[in-house]
């Protein structure tokens, strides 16, 4: 009888270490699949021009030429689209909510097309929309550009991907998946060249899981020779380090240095992760993944449309934090998104929809603008 328990006793610890065993071969060679699908885009990757779906003509352009004009009012719009996910009741795991997958197909849907009616409101000549999903399980698979495309089809487009990650496997209760993901820009003058720049990023553990960080440069004539160059940019967030939050700054810096002594109009706008209401100064508590702005960065010429804009002008917040659903006067809010110009225009207006964040964790961000002539 004891030998017969001893050897069930056996055949119990052998089916243990057997079940370990497969358990720890499973966990490694996950990660050398995490580790070995991870791979960064090229810098000054050519992007595709997407041309208008009817005739190949651009809508809002009255001139023979189809370029921008000089002394004409243009209005440009950004807006993080949060992959269609963040409705006022959506909380993000990596922010310290619970959810990292939209609620369903048909709400991504609705934020994403919600939005881009809040854009089209503003009859922007330009657009710049983030997290924009083609293929995510986060998004249940909704081609989110082909979405705001055929809402902004009489456009010009480049699409910068930002986002092509492993299948991630956390959190538990609900795995992020795989993400294909990057920055649309519209607009409705002919883009003569797309490129796009890959930013610095971190090269610990973490690079496996973040963003391929980038920005797009889009070029479209002018009517006076000169290009107006648009930079649409999405800098890195959760608390990343000083080095690379100053190498991405001077990295964008040194692009809007050299436009502007080519004589050339820029615009660089988007979601900058950074509080662009804060002083540089300011030693008061806040968040990691929301440090001010460090404007003694920027190249002489250049200024933030938010400081420059009259009081008068609608500042609202324009992002919340997602660590949990949102309530007004309660859930942090901060402006993360914004644009930064050169002094070759003229500001004519600067706003931040409040819709109480319905459709994104981040609100559409506006700017009216002159280039000035020679």
């Amino acid at each position: 009888l004891k030998r017969s328990e001893e050897k069930k006793r056996g055949r119990w610890i052998r089916a243990v270490l057997l079940a370990a065993g497969c358990l720890l071969l499973l966990i490694v060679g996950y990660l050398l699949y995490v580790i070995f699908s991870y791979h960064r885009i090229s810098d000054r990757t050519e992007l595709e021009v997407h041309r208008p779906a009817e005739n190949g003509e651009t809508a809002g352009t009255d001139t023979a030429d189809g370029c921008a004009e000089t002394g004409k009012e243009y209005t440009i719009v950004s807006w993080n689209a949060g992959f269609g996910a963040y409705t006022p009741s959506f909380s993000f795991f990596m922010d310290g909510g619970r959810s990292s997958v939209a609620e369903s197909r048909e709400s991504v849907e609705a934020c994403i097309l919600g939005g881009a009616e809040l854009i089209a409101e503003e009859k922007p000549e330009f657009a710049i929309v983030q997290e924009v999903d083609l293929d995510s399980t986060r998004s249940h698979h909704v081609d989110e550009y082909a979405l705001l495309t055929g809402r902004f089809g009489e456009a010009y487009s480049t699409f910068a991907v930002n986002y092509d990650s492993a299948f991630l496997m956390f959190p538990p209760w609900e795995p992020h998946g795989k993400s294909l993901s990057g920055i649309a820009f519209y607009s409705d003058f002919p883009i003569t060249q797309g490129e796009r720049r890959s930013l610095p990023v971190s090269e610990s553990f973490g690079k496996y899981v973040d963003l391929d960080r980038c920005y797009s440069v889009n070029r479209i004539p002018v009517n006076n020779g000169k290009e107006l160059v648009i930079l649409a940019v999405h800098m890195s967030a959760y608390g990343n380090s000083d080095e690379i939050r100053q190498g991405q700054v001077s990295m964008l810096a040194e692009e809007m240095r050299q436009e502007y002594e080519k004589g050339n109009y820029v615009i660089c706008g988007g979601d900058f992760n950074h509080d662009l209401k804060a002083d540089e100064e300011e030693t008061g508590e806040r968040a990691s993944w929301a440090y001010p702005f460090p404007r003694t960065m920027l190249p002489e010429g250049f200024s933030f449309a938010i400081d420059e804009a009259d009081d008068g002008m609608e500042q609202h917040d324009s992002s919340r934090n997602a660590d949990m659903p949102y309530v007004e006067g309660k859930t942090y809010t901060v402006t993360l998104d914004g644009f930064i110009f050169s002094d070759n225009m003229e500001l004519k207006g600067y706003e931040v929809k409040n819709t109480g964040f319905r459709f994104s964790d981040h609100e559409p961000v506006m700017m009216r603008f002159i280039l000035k002539g020679e």
